[in-house]
């Protein structure tokens, strides 16, 4: 029980983007870039015992792990994405975005449930993750893709500075006020999820006008 409530809320939403894409993405690619965002999970730990678990007080440092964790989410759509036939329009770097952003939060999960929280009930542990980390994670997925799809296919380098900016201050922002104002950090939570709905359900028209898949990318 304990280790699907870990698990099922990352691949539960995994499933709503990857089934509400029109033009459906390769399952193999699919999961390849979600163990991509399990492994990223690796660095993002050491990077984050650096800088926030090595000081006195670290909880009051816990926004810095959004400049370790979004960059190394954006290097994947970068790197290992941009490039690939595959990818040929914007919905498609959401849906990966998204992927990947869930990736790592399954992995955050398991520490999480198994290792840091468990005396504080692997069980209740979970499900507070389910409802907080793993949307928080789900949400910035998705501004990162929709920012980096429109930078792939306008070449607009304002998008490309979007697509990681955005998600880092969402995601600071959000660590911040969990441990100062866990009510405004709901709030804020609440606002992130409505905004992405927002930019999933302008992607979803944009694909109904279309007959194809295929656009030209512009980098």
């Amino acid at each position: 029980m304990t280790l699907a409530l870990t698990i099922f809320p990352s691949l539960l939403l995994i499933c709503v983007f990857v089934y509400s894409d029109k033009f459906r993405e390769p399952t193999l690619l699919i999961f390849a870039v979600f163990c991509l965002g399990v492994a990223i999970c690796i660095p993002a730990g050491y990077l984050n015992s650096w800088l926030i678990w090595s000081r006195d007080q670290p909880e009051a440092f816990t926004f810095l792990a959004a400049l370790t964790e979004e960059p190394l989410k954006f290097f994947v759509l970068f790197f290992f994405l941009k490039n690939r036939t595959e990818f040929n329009e914007p919905m498609d770097a959401i849906v990966y975005g998204t992927v990947v952003s869930l990736g790592f939060a399954t992995l955050e999960n398991f520490q999480y449930v198994y290792f840091v929280g468990a005396e504080l009930g692997s069980n209740n542990i979970a499900i507070l993750r389910a409802l907080s980390a793993v949307p928080m994670h789900a949400a910035c997925g998705v501004v990162m893709g929709y920012y980096f799809g429109r930078y792939v296919f306008s070449g607009s380098k304002t998008m490309l500075a979007l697509s990681i900016m955005v998600p880092i201050s969402l995601h600071s922002l959000y660590n911040l006020l969990t441990t100062s104002s866990p009510g405004f950090a709901f709030l804020l939570l609440i606002m992130m999820v409505g905004g992405c709905d927002l930019l999933h359900r302008k992607s979803l028209n944009d694909q109904k006008k279309k007959l194809t898949e295929r656009e030209t990318k512009l980098v």
